[in-house]
């Protein structure tokens, strides 16, 4: 039982690679030319939040490190200040996860409101410091609403299609620990 455990956590683990990488290359694909009055969600941040609350050891950090340093690299973004960024937002979820595992689901969407708004300000703060060019204030804004949004969509495909749910307060991990 416990290979199967862990074949299983390697096999989410994997799982979460693919799912970014195809992410990634989506996001890559050039659909139009003009530039949009508009800025869209960005799923790999409502994944990754979404299956570090529901299943931290399916996302470990140095994976999250390493696909959003990728990220940064191929979307042209200063290299490494998201991903430390993401890396800890995600270990300040990863540590609340079991106390928002028994509370209702508007509880967990505002701690990942929370979270992905306080590495969004730090994220423009060091930017402009360091005097970079930066998107404007209301585009990043109308990101980080549609990432907001598109949250609780994120988590129910999370859950039917890629089997992510939270776990129950008796559910042992792969070294028949407790959750």
């Amino acid at each position: 039982m416990a290979e199967g455990s862990a074949t299983r956590v390697w096999g989410m683990r994997l799982m979460y690679l693919a799912l970014a990488l195809a992410l990634i290359f989506a996001k890559l694909i050039p659909l139009d030319f003009q530039p949009q009055a508009w800025a869209g969600p960005d799923l790999l941040v409502a994944f990754t939040f979404a299956w570090v609350l529901r299943r931290p050891e399916f996302v470990p950090a140095l994976s999250i490190g390493l696909v959003v340093l990728l990220a940064d690299l191929l979307f042209l973004r200063p290299p490494g200040l998201w991903a430390a960024l993401m890396v800890l937002g995600t270990q300040a979820l990863r540590n609340r996860a079991r106390n928002l595992r028994d509370q209702p689901f508007v509880m967990e969407w505002l701690a990942v409101a929370v979270v992905f708004l306080a590495i969004s300000v730090a994220n423009r703060l060091v930017l402009a410091i360091l005097m970079v060019p930066q998107a404007p204030l209301g585009l990043t804004i109308i990101h980080m609403m549609m990432t907001l949004i598109c949250y609780p969509v994120v988590v129910m495909l999370s859950q039917w299609v890629f089997g992510v749910r939270k776990a129950a307060p008796g559910d042992l991990d792969r070294l028949g620990q407790r959750i």
